[in-house]
């Protein structure tokens, strides 16, 4: 018996660390975005809502939007424009009820079968109104707000000013809880959005298989329109995506990967002409990342490297 255990004790103890490196990665937290504030970048988002003309709208409190360069992960830059305002933000939230679904499928509550992974993706990538309230009683209207709120995620925190809140289906039944700060039933900061964009992107937000389903469930939009269309045409850009539209109501956050480029991007806004305005920002945004000087340097360590490496390396 003696032997027997201590030929066990080996395999064991691996697993144990094995088992105790996952809990570290499932509940790691990428770079503190609000301590990767970039002077540059945010110089270069200030100046493409004045050269668009909706510097305005944003000092009116009409506009918010986050931007993080994650083109060096370990190294984060972070731009944002009213990044903490609370504000409805119609069908973008639907992304925390995909959170909301896979955090319980990883606690082994939500199976994802072939039917739930469907309604997962119309949810997502038409923003099937149906969808995220069958998906939204699936997890649990109350359960989603302690998910969202939880130690291990907080995405929304009343005392920071908010953050992303689901608090009602899509449909017509009335709020079964409205978020603290603002009052509102679909409400997010594009600051919260984009931070969990960015743990996506770090392969942190969830266990790393349910990391690869959320990108994979946010792939292919189904919706031509805002950051999807002011990206159209530009060769070898991939957009993970959810967006968001009611009445004077347009919203869009998106990951979006470009050859060594990685950034997010999230923006709200409140006008009959928002949508447009989300659509005209992609593509100098989109350039501030991959044309900017650091970007530059990005792209050419990138292909310093790759040509550096011998064919049978």
């Amino acid at each position: 018996m003696r032997t027997s255990t201590l030929s066990l004790r080996g395999p064991l103890l691996a697993a144990l660390c094995a088992l105790a490196l996952f809990a570290r990665a499932a509940g790691a937290q990428a770079p503190d975005l609000r301590g990767a504030r970039d002077s540059q970048l945010q110089q270069g988002l200030d100046n493409a809502l004045h050269a668009l003309r909706l510097d305005g709208a944003a000092d009116a409190g009409r506009l918010s939007v986050a931007l993080v360069d994650l083109s060096e992960p370990a190294a984060p830059r972070l731009a944002m424009v009213n990044g903490d305002r609370m504000m409805y933000a119609a069908s973008m939230p639907k992304v925390g009820i995909l959170l909301g679904a896979l955090a319980e499928a990883e606690a082994g509550r939500f199976p994802l079968d072939a039917m739930r992974r469907a309604a997962l993706e119309r949810m997502i990538r038409y923003s099937s109104n149906d969808d995220a309230t069958r998906v939204l009683h699936w997890v649990g209207g109350e359960r989603l707000l302690q998910i969202l709120q939880s130690d291990r995620f907080r995405f929304y925190d009343a005392a920071a000013g908010g953050g992303l809140w689901v608090g009602k289906g899509y449909d017509s039944a009335v709020a079964f809880r409205r978020d603290p700060v603002g009052s509102f039933s679909h409400g997010a900061t594009a600051f919260q959005v984009a931070r969990l964009y960015a743990l996506l992107a770090a392969n942190t937000l969830l266990r790393p298989d349910l990391n690869a389903l959320m990108k994979d469930v946010l792939s292919k939009p189904g919706i031509n329109h805002k950051f999807v269309a002011g990206l159209a045409g530009r060769p070898g850009v991939e957009v993970f995506r959810k967006s968001g539209t009611w009445r004077d109501t347009h919203a869009d956050s998106a990951l979006i990967e470009s050859g060594p480029h990685r950034y997010v991007l999230v923006a709200i806004a409140q006008d009959p002409a928002g949508g447009e305005w989300l659509k005209r920002l992609a593509a100098p945004l989109h350039e501030l990342i991959v044309a900017g000087p650091r970007g530059a340097a990005v792209a050419r360590y990138s292909s310093s490297f790759s040509q550096s490496k011998l064919p049978n390396q």
